[in-house]
């Protein structure tokens, strides 16, 4: 395979730097400026009559948390005793880090950790979970969470980091790295969006990408090691994105997605990122020398474009990745009365999930098709329609060995269920359970509907 064309950090000029980003947003001027999909998408929040009994599962949602007015943000990881944890804040974005465990698969979340730190009452952003394998064959459970500045408040700034080797049972007390104090100060949001094992020589070793970004839309990474009596290191965060800074700065990239290439064991990464402008669709960059340099970025097709996307390999070599759907095409434009979408120039159509290869990505075809997973209401809707609630994503997904995804996000799911003052739909934290060949089965069976 020709390998991608490899940018240093300090061989883009500002004029080429000037053409990538008016190729990428040339005639896009006006509001819902972007294309429509064209793959097809079967909506799992609307059951068709006659649907036969084994399929009826898929258009079923688990509680995960509903015990508050708003829970949001999960994240999960499937552990070896084949239950899942999922951790969220108690709030939107910071709060203390909750959790909820199942031991059925996904079709129950009934017990919580025997005990958390008490260092994760004071989270200040979304944790996300990670497993590191060890080229000795040991593994842990990563925890992280930014110092991000919200308003109103102080931050110390820096990330929070925690870590587990019994597989979740107990955890280290937080451990901060590059706050307020230190030479290298951040302040960071969503630390960390990503994590990837990296290889050297062409072989795993012990280290690990991470990715985050600022309030500027500045992108980092910093990596992760160990010493040899366990401790953690972190390297000096780095904006690893700057050759691009035009397109960065413009698309307002964050929340950064990265896939390794043959199934998770290949020598390319692609980068996958939220374009928060709304200006052009999600990005896609991609590197062959461990995350060091990047291809110039371009625009993901319109099935793919939207927010704080997260990637699963499946058994059979396909990728699920599910996120925030943003619409910017004509049918986005002919849904919407709200003069305020109109000026936006966006829609959602709430959760949704991309069913795909890692060569679609490389190639920049659309995929297979999308799953719309379940209805997320705008106030004052009563049933699914296409226009959807935004506030959803930032996705907990777990692959079991049987081949079936467990994702789990959050959202106005039902709208009987409200707030404490009956005011607004209430928001909180559900799971699904997905087997794709039930998805085909419904959509070639039920639904006539043909797949490439």
């Amino acid at each position: 395979m020709k390998k991608p064309q490899q940018v240093s950090p300090h061989a883009v000029s500002p004029s080429r730097l000037s053409r990538i980003f008016s190729a990428l947003t040339s005639g896009r001027n006006g509001n819902f400026t972007g294309s429509d999909y064209t793959i097809p998408e079967i909506d799992l929040s609307v059951m068709p009559p006659n649907l036969p009994e084994q399929y009826r599962y898929l258009y079923e949602l688990t509680t995960v948390d509903d015990s508050r007015d708003y829970v949001a943000h999960p994240d999960s990881v499937l552990l070896h005793s084949g239950e899942i944890l999922t951790v969220y804040p108690a709030g939107h974005g910071k709060g203390a880090i909750q959790n909820r465990i199942s031991v059925d698969g996904g079709r129950t979340y009934t017990k919580t950790l025997p005990a958390t730190p008490e260092s994760w009452k004071n989270s200040l952003e979304t944790p996300t979970i990670y497993r590191l394998e060890f080229t000795d064959g040991t593994e842990k459970l990563l925890l992280s969470s930014a110092n991000s500045k919200w308003p109103g408040m102080s931050t110390p700034g820096g990330f929070n980091c925690s870590i587990s080797c019994d597989e979740g049972q107990t955890w280290t007390e937080f451990e901060t790295f590059y706050d307020k104090r230190s030479s290298h100060p951040v302040i960071p949001i969503v630390a960390m969006a990503s994590l990837t094992r990296l290889k050297e020589n062409g072989k795993f070793a012990d280290k690990w990408m991470g990715l985050f970004h600022d309030a500027k839309l500045r992108n980092y990474k910093t990596i992760l090691t160990f010493d040899r009596d366990g401790k953690m290191h972190w390297s000096v965060p780095e904006r690893y994105f700057a050759p691009y800074r035009a397109i960065e700065r413009r698309s307002k990239m964050c929340e950064v997605e990265v896939i390794r290439s043959d199934g998770g064991q290949g020598d390319e990464l692609a980068l996958l990122t939220r374009s928060n402008s709304k200006k052009i669709n999600s990005l896609i960059s991609f590197s062959t020398d461990e995350g060091e340099t990047w291809t110039p970025p371009r625009e993901l097709p319109a099935a793919l474009n939207g927010e704080r996307l997260k990637a699963e390999y499946l058994p059979d070599g396909r990728l699920f990745i599910d996120f925030r759907s943003i619409e910017r095409g004509p049918k986005a434009a002919a849904s919407t009365q709200s003069k305020v979408d109109r000026r936006h120039g966006w829609i959602s159509e709430g959760w949704v999930a991309w069913v795909g290869t890692y060569d679609d990505l490389k190639n920049g075809t659309e995929g297979q098709y999308r799953i719309k997973l379940a209805h997320t209401y705008i106030h004052g809707q009563r049933e699914p329609a296409y226009t959807a609630h935004a506030d959803t994503g930032y996705c907990g997904n777990v692959v079991l060995p049987d081949g079936t995804i467990v994702a789990s996000t959050y959202g106005c799911f039902d709208p009987d269920r409200l707030t404490e003052d009956g005011s607004l739909y209430r928001t909180y934290i559900a799971s699904k359970r997905i087997r794709l060949g039930d998805v085909e089965a419904v959509m070639r069976d039920v639904l006539g509907i043909t797949l490439k």
